[in-house]
This record gives structure tokens, sequence and C-alpha cells, in this order.
């Protein structure tokens, strides 16, 4: 790539060449994309993305990849995470500002810690704040956007917008944050609860993740989102594919909706079982599965 050079010279965190996504999923799958980059701060992160729009190259978005599938073949292109950096915490009284690369894990614990009710179901759940936000991250009942307040996004020209809470709309795993616009930093209020009924909400979470899902093998979490009906794993139980293999990738027969890495799985068998699945669901409940796994270098037609 010819803009690689500059591109370099640009960089003040890290940047890595032809790297392949497979070191930054929580699957352990994908490509190499053209570059990885991580910048060093907020900076360095405006002057990379105004190179990257300047010239006008393909860039997405990641945060630890606790969600995402990946190309066999890679992409195209530039990634950009704020995993690693972009993570300072502060927290006064009842309100948290946290960057996108915070841990949602330590975003909750941190919380707990001072007796701040609203995250603790989300107790386990992996990726960056970022992301969370992103996909409008929940449990029991509870979305993370229940509690935001503002966040601060940076556009491919490398300016900062300010969003209030009202200028975001926000639904089951969806928010209207676009996929051009990086997450900076969020505030949020939280409640004052009681230790002790925090406690039980964070035991309750964490109990239900250990009993239900298959933490053994690597995975994406929740490949689709759950239709109104009833929960997605539902259906594909009843449907019978608990167990189906394909390749090195399986349908959990701890949790249908978790389709696992048996340790070298490919893209490609991911995206079979994804196939399989919405056509048999379809077959016998005429319920139209939708993915909540988010996807780079797939063509989203061929998963139909």
């Amino acid at each position: 790539m010819k803009y690689m050079t500059e591109l370099k010279s640009i960089v003040e965190g890290t940047i890595l060449e032809n790297e392949p996504m497979a070191f930054h999923t929580s699957y352990g799958i994908g490509g190499p994309v053209n570059a990885y980059i991580t910048p060093k701060d907020k900076k360095d992160l405006a002057n990379i993305l105004r190179f990257l729009n300047k010239y006008s190259i393909e860039t997405h978005f990641i945060g630890s990849g606790s969600n995402l599938l990946v190309s066999d073949a890679g992409i195209d292109g530039i990634v950009v995470t704020p995993a690693k950096s972009l993570n300072d915490l502060e927290i006064n009284g009842e309100f948290v500002t946290a960057e996108s690369g915070v841990m949602l894990g330590k975003l909750v614990k941190e919380c707990i810690k001072r007796n701040l009710s609203g995250v603790e179901s989300l107790i386990g759940v992996p990726g960056t704040l970022g992301g969370a936000l992103v996909m409008n991250a929940g449990a029991f009942g509870k979305e993370i956007s229940n509690y935001l307040e503002s966040v601060d996004i940076m556009n491919l020209r490398g300016e900062m917008i300010t969003y209030k809470r009202k200028d975001i709309d926000f639904a089951y795993r969806f928010s209207s944050i676009k996929t051009n616009e990086f997450v900076l930093t969020a505030r949020f209020k939280f409640n004052k609860e009681e230790a002790e009924i925090i406690s039980k909400n964070r035991l309750k979470a964490s109990t239900g993740r250990k009993t239900n899902q298959p933490l053994r093998y690597r995975s994406a979490g929740s490949v689709f989102k759950n239709p109104k009906e009833n929960a997605a794993g539902f259906f594909i139980d009843q449907a019978g594919l608990k167990g189906t293999k394909i390749g090195n990738a399986e349908i959990s027969n701890h949790h249908a909706n978790f389709f696992v890495n048996h340790g070298q799985a490919s893209c490609a068998d991911i995206t079979e079982l994804i196939r399989l699945t919405r056509k048999k669901v379809f077959k016998k409940f005429g319920i139209k599965l939708e993915l909540e796994l988010k996807t780079l270098g797939i063509d989203i037609s061929e998963l139909e």
C-alpha cells in the first residue's frame, strides 16, 4: 500500500501491518488487515482519521473484538481500536466518565465497589465500553443506555461531537451511533443502592452466565438477537440444532445461541452454521433470526 509509509510516520501509538485479525477477536478467527492501529491519545486519533479520510482509505472501528466475526480472507483497509489506550475512568459520586477503551468488566467492578447500581448485571460480559455502548449491551432487563448522560464521538474529519442521550436512538442491541463515528468518552449517572441488593443482582448474573454459557470455549457471545416471541436459543434448540458441527465449529450443547470454536474453526465454518440455523429455524417456525454478531469482510447476503 503506497500510503503505508506516510501513515506510519503519523501514528504515535502502535501500528501493526498485515495483522491477522485472529489475534484480536474472541473467536480467534480472521485473516489479515492492512494495518491495526491503537492511537496514543485523542490528538493522535484525530491525525490518523484525517489522514485516512483524505485518501479515502476504508476504515473500521472495533473494541476488543468480543462479538466480531472476521473473514478468513481478511479485510481491506485499516482497523482502529481504543483498546489498551483510551482507558481513563473517573467516578465522582453518582457520575461516571469513561473513555471507550475502558473494559466493561472494570467499569462494572468499580461501580459495584461504590454501591452504584445499573451495570452489575453486566458482570462477566466481555468487551470495551465503546463496543458495549454501540451495541447497547444489556442483561436481565437493563441496558447500558439507561444510564447514559452524553457521549463524545470523533468523525472521520477528526472533529469531536457531543451527543446528549436524547440525540441517540437506542433499542434492543442497537444504537444509532454510526459506523464512521469513533466513540471517545461516555458519561453516565448511576443510582446509589444498598450493597446487599447490588451483590444479589451481581450474583444472579454471574451464576446465570456460569451455568448457561459455554465459557470453556472461544466464542463471540450470542450469535442472534432474541426475537420477540422467545429466546433465539430456544428456537435453535427446538429445531434440533444443538451440537451440530461444521469443521471445528459447533452450535453449543450448553447454549444453542453460542457457536463455539473448538480450536481451529474458520470463518467459513461459522458462516455455514449461521446459514443452516437461519434456514432450519425459518422452516420450522417462520421466524427470521437477526444477527447480533458483528461481521467484517463478509457479504451479509451470503449469511441468508
